[in-house]
């Protein structure tokens, strides 16, 4: 009872110093390698009992011989994993077993070629163990015997049950067994790929390095982005003096966009047989030109279904009858998507009612105006994440067999969802509502004004018929704007000429009404500086447009 209390502040500062410790220790977890000869890393949860990790590290052992395994506990996150690599001698024969495209030596012919154990000193650098084998392909041997330890007949680990010649790695990843599988960098290389690639300006991308270490996929696509980019230069180009020598008339315009057409359709075909050789080039040097496909494709492990002997293999193997997945693609992902659709396009209705609304009130402060576009621009990107859950979730439950057809079906719902999240506003402006100022302001591309008529001089027309009491111009038979005979005897003086001071009267209309007052008095100037017979012009009446009477003085 006579303790003083323990402060506050010191027990938050102890706490905090604690927290430290651990963030910084998960921090050194993931970014460090604990041991130099470790290639690929395998963590578990901290659930994982000691018969898992035991069981699968003995089967690694006897399945795998060629396979270093350590296995290591972390102090703070109580996580075990295994860290992996192999010897020299097992790369190799693992090089051999794979197929692994290497280098050929020049006095025996150059050029790329199937690694072989026989003949191992055709091949370049074969003598250096550090430089043969780059830590892309070392990793590429080891991910290919682990994901190839296939389960005996009855096997089984707690409620999972293997099936005969399936992949245990897999499956264990699929049912959370093993928390993940992934290789590690390496960051001497890393460091130089940052100096000579990343912070390097206007130089060549050290594409050869890339495929070393990232692999010929990553670095066959940057090796297709510099040279898109490099290409885009031409049509910048052209189309800059273009856009420099157009003429603001609607011809001249309507002529460059004919000529910068035809020029796109040439670079895109010259772009296009250009990359083709290219490519060529890159897939013979980095030795995927003539790389044979995969005979036969794994299922995948979240692959579920009813055990049956396979009729081509007579094997035992997973079956989901097709008519199962058709059915639900039928009832429930065909509906699914089309309720998304429906909802996307709803919201895009709502939200252009709340922008008439807003903007049919002026009181409002010009920033609230602006909040119709903040509404659409957050449900986009919130429907995004919402419909790539819904894709997966859709996709997982059609239950495809081989990781292809699962990745194909994926990307065709996301891609749809996607576009039509995107580009169904704009669609609906530019082809249903034909708004080309609204669709430039939804685009951003400048703000949207309302459209001003430029009236046209009529052209030369016949008499217009006489009717008793007054005369109808043909275009004030269509405009509502007239002439009177009272006012054309006044305008002529009782002497002929009524037809023309009645089409001239038609063609000053449209310069006043074009004008205004200021043009109009120059108007009067330009034809006499008064009317015919003392007449003045006003504009009254009602119709279509505003009226020209000329009256008599």
């Amino acid at each position: 009872d006579g303790a003083a209390p323990f402060p506050a502040d010191k027990l938050f500062g102890k706490r905090l110093l604690q927290a430290g410790r651990y963030i910084m220790s998960h921090k050194a977890w993931m970014k460090t390698v604990p041991t130099e000869n470790c290639d690929v890393l395998m963590t578990f949860p901290d659930t994982t009992d000691d018969h898992t990790l035991l069981w699968l590290l003995n089967h690694i052992r006897l399945g795998i011989p060629e396979l270093i395994v350590q296995v290591r506990h972390h102090k703070h996150t109580r996580a075990y994993a295994f860290f992996v690599t192999a010897t020299y001698e097992s790369l190799l024969r693992g090089a051999d077993e794979i197929g692994l495209r290497k280098p050929v030596k020049a006095e025996f012919g150059g050029g790329m070629r199937s690694f072989s154990c026989e003949e191992d000193y055709i091949y370049e650098n074969i003598e250096n163990e550090l430089y043969f084998f780059t830590s892309q392909e070392r990793q590429n041997i080891i991910r290919y015997w682990l994901e190839n330890l296939r389960a005996k007949q009855g096997e089984a680990l707690h409620n999972i049950h293997f099936l005969e010649g399936q992949p245990i790695i897999p499956e264990l990843a699929a049912r959370g067994v093993i928390q993940q599988v992934f290789p590690l960098h390496e960051q001497r290389i890393l460091k130089r790929l940052m100096k000579s690639w990343v912070q390097a300006i206007c130089e060549a991308q050290p594409l050869d390095e890339i495929c070393d270490y990232f692999g010929v996929k990553i670095a066959m696509y940057f090796a297709w982005l510099g040279f898109y980019t490099s290409a885009m230069v031409y049509p910048a180009v052209f189309g800059s003096i273009l856009y420099t020598f157009t003429e603001s008339d609607q011809t001249s315009q309507d002529i460059c966009c004919v000529v910068f057409a035809i020029f796109n359709v040439v670079w895109a075909t010259l772009f296009l047989e250009e990359w083709k050789r290219r490519g060529a080039e890159f897939a013979y040097k980095w030795g995927t030109l003539d790389t044979p496909a995969e005979s036969i494709e794994e299922p995948r492990p979240q692959f579920r279904g009813v055990k049956r002997i396979s009729p081509v293999t007579s094997a035992e193997e997973f079956y989901y009858p097709p008519w199962k997945r058709l059915l639900f693609q039928c009832l429930v992902s065909l509906p699914v998507c089309l309720a998304c659709l429906s909802f996307v396009f709803l919201v895009m209705l709502g939200c252009f009612q709340l922008q008439e609304l807003v903007l049919s009130v002026k009181e409002l402060p010009r920033i609230l105006r602006f909040l119709p576009k903040i509404v659409l621009a957050v449900i986009v990107t919130t429907c995004d994440e919402v419909y790539k859950k819904i894709a997966y979730w859709l996709n997982d439950m059609e239950n495809y067999r081989l990781q292809s057809a699962y990745e194909k079906h994926l990307i065709i719902k996301i891609v749809l969802f996607q576009f039509v999240n995107s580009y169904l506003s704009l669609f609906y402006i530019g082809f249903y509502l034909k708004d080309m100022e609204r669709l430039k302001e939804v685009r951003g591309s400048q703000p949207a004004q309302p459209p001003r008529a430029v009236p046209r001089r009529p052209p030369p027309a016949r008499p217009p018929p006489r009717t008793p009491g007054h005369w109808s111009s043909p275009r004030g038979a269509a405009g509502g704007e007239e002439v009177s005979e009272r006012g054309l005897r006044g305008a002529r003086g009782g002497g002929g000429g009524g037809r023309r001071a009645g089409l001239w009267a038609e063609a000053e209309e449209g310069e006043l009404h074009r004008e205004g007052g200021a043009a109009r008095h120059r108007a009067l100037q330009h034809r006499g500086g008064e009317l015919p017979g003392g007449g003045q012009p006003h504009h009254g009446g009602e119709g279509h447009g505003p009226r020209l009477r000329l009256r008599a003085g």
